[in-house]
């Protein structure tokens, strides 16, 4: 099984709007979440959690806020790259806004 890195992007909007949300609407706009991790079963090898507060980090040793609109991450595993896109398929973060997108990378091994 090879082992897929899933980026969820959101735009600014949509992040913004779940800083706002209660407890209770948080918990409900997780549900489709708990019913796709279901449905993946032992594929889905790590959940992942929300990210926010990145930063780009430069050889100078500066750093700077992200401008990237990735809001979060899952790991999943698979025979190829058509199975993980087939465990997205109608992914809930696809409906959670306009815009939101996802972007999945196998990982491949570091060369030795």
């Amino acid at each position: 099984m090879k082992k897929f890195i899933v980026l969820y992007y959101a735009p600014a909007s949509a992040a913004e709007q779940m800083k706002n949300a209660s407890p209770e609407e948080m918990q409900k706009g997780m549900e489709p979440w708990m019913a796709w991790a279901k449905k993946c079963g032992s594929a889905l090898v790590d959940l992942g959690t929300p990210l926010g507060n990145g930063q780009r980090l430069s050889k100078s040793g500066g750093s700077s806020p992200s401008q990237s609109n990735i809001v979060g991450y899952s790991i999943l595993q698979a025979e190829n790259m058509e199975g993980a896109k087939a465990l997205l398929q109608d992914h809930p973060h696809l409906h959670w806004a306009e815009g939101c997108e996802i972007e999945v990378h196998e990982s491949l091994p570091l060369p030795m």
